[in-house]
């Protein structure tokens, strides 16, 4: 049972008015946008690990996994309709052992542990009792869906080039990138040849493993145009899930800026090749192997999880695949109680108030104050996320307006009259690694009938500074800003 706070603790409000505030303007450039996002860009996984799953002397995935989920918790059913709707992509590692229980197919076994296997299991099989089961849930809480293929099926460590899930440095196996291009080819025949009609035809994304600018560009080359419809790669840029140095990461912002490079040169295939649905971070969990058990679940991941949501967007990046939903350390829920994480409503905000139609922003300040701006989701107006990394500063922020086409004359100072609707999060107890997040000094908690609550907004007198307290993030929307890029 869980203590429900009702209110966040007020010496936290004091302890923050303490904190050095630094003033900041901040420069939004409305007149055109610098990249567009998908309108469902928060995405997040189901993944196939049973709970015999183990890293680092913990199996945190428990019965999470898509063959033992229990779909009948309305705790679950709830965290997803709040979306409405939520991008699922169900895959991970172990969709290459997965055998469909189809036609001629007649054994039906479950993921064993074996030492020889492919990332350490045996194959295990989805029946179709099982698959409609899931049709079901997705119909009924109105998923938005992707279904990863076994696209390594067969193959086993020694069969493969050294590598990780297709492409790139890491374990498990590696594909040749010119087999993997003609195998993509035959897949794309045989979707059109199983779905005639072009508009209930599924899209084929690919390839689905870290990037590796060689690798992906023989891949594309060899697939040609038209038979890759998206762009998919994936992003652990935090390392091992057991790094005792996680935390320092995380607050680093000379090290969360090292991963755009991964962003850009993803951004410059996707120019060169031009596939219809542009790139996705189709997994990202942060740290590897089910992510952190100190950090993952708390607070601070969302410094990095959003921050990585923020800097995507900016190269282009069309979807952003959280892993997981559930499971692991790095579930968006707990995986026993399916009480949502702090990341939980960092993400449901972002959906709810961020626009497919990304600006640019400019400031001179600290560089632990991070800043991206997007048209709102609702118009009009203009949403943007700010994180403080910092410790013991506080930012009070104002804004300008840039002036197109000519950066050598003064930006226009802006002064809304409008009241500007802010979301302020931050630890409940002021600790980063408190597993409750607090909006608006109010505990994110489930209601007593397993509903996410009440995310409402605080009015706030637009002609104040917005003040971004020490290790907090807040979003903010700004209804009377004039962007013509959001018109």
């Amino acid at each position: 049972m869980y203590f429900k706070f009702t209110f966040c603790p007020i010496i936290l409000l004091l302890w923050a008015s303490l904190s050095f505030a630094q003033n900041v303007n901040v420069v939004i450039h409305g007149a055109a946008s610098i990249a567009k996002t998908d309108d469902n860009f928060v995405c997040v996984t189901l993944d196939w690990w049973p709970a015999e799953k183990c890293d680092y002397n913990q199996c945190p995935w428990g019965k999470a996994g898509i063959l033992n989920l229990d779909l009948r918790y309305g705790a679950l059913i709830n965290a997803i309709k709040a979306f409405n709707p939520l991008r699922i992509k169900v895959g991970g590692s172990l969709q290459d052992n997965v055998v469909y229980k189809v036609g001629e197919v007649s054994s039906c076994p479950n993921f064993m542990k074996r030492e020889d296997g492919l990332f350490g299991f045996s194959q295990g099989c989805l029946s179709m009792e099982r698959w409609d089961q899931l049709n079901r849930f997705f119909n009924h809480t109105g998923v938005k869906l992707t279904f990863g293929l076994n696209a390594l099926f067969g193959r086993n460590e020694s069969q493969t080039e050294k590598g990780n899930q297709l492409s790139g440095p890491g374990m498990g196996a590696k594909v040749d990138a010119k087999q993997y291009g003609k195998d993509v080819i035959v897949l794309k025949n045989l979707v059109k040849e199983l779905y005639a009609h072009p508009e209930t035809q599924p899209k084929v994304l690919g390839p689905g493993g870290f990037y590796e600018e060689k690798w992906f560009n023989t891949f594309l080359e060899v697939s040609g145009q038209g038979i890759v419809d998206g762009l998919t790669h994936h992003i652990y840029n935090l390392g091992p899930g057991d790094d005792p140095n996680m935390m320092n990461k995380i607050l680093d912002p000379s090290y969360l800026n090292q991963v755009s490079q991964t962003y850009k040169g993803v951004s410059d295939v996707v120019n060169k090749f031009r596939p219809q649905l542009g790139a996705w971070v189709s997994e990202s969990g942060g740290a590897l192997n089910g992510g952190s058990k100190d950090v993952s679940r708390t607070f601070a991941d969302g410094f990095w999880y959003l921050d990585q949501m923020g800097m995507a967007s900016t190269y282009d990046q069309k979807v952003f695949c959280r892993q997981a939903l559930i499971g692991g350390n790095y579930g968006l829920l707990n995986a026993t109680t399916f009480v949502p994480n702090p990341d939980y409503y960092g993400a449901l905000l972002w959906h709810r108030l961020m626009g497919s139609t990304v600006l640019a922003v400019t400031k001179e300040s600290d560089p632990n104050l991070r800043v991206y701006a997007h048209c709102a989701k609702k118009k009009p107006g203009v949403s943007l996320i700010f994180i403080n990394l910092s410790k013991d500063r506080s930012f009070n922020i104002t804004f300008s307006n840039a002036k197109p086409g000519d950066a050598g004359k003064p930006n226009y100072e802006f002064v809304g009259k409008q009241n500007r609707e802010e979301y302020h999060l931050r630890a409940l107890t002021g600790d980063t690694k408190d597993d409750i997040v607090c909006l608006n000094d109010v505990p994110m908690v489930q209601t007593d009938s397993e509903d996410i609550p009440a995310m409402d907004p605080k009015l706030v007198d637009a002609s104040t500074p917005i003040s971004i307290a020490a290790q907090s993030i807040a979003y903010v929307t700004i209804r009377d800003f004039e962007a013509p890029a959001c018109v």
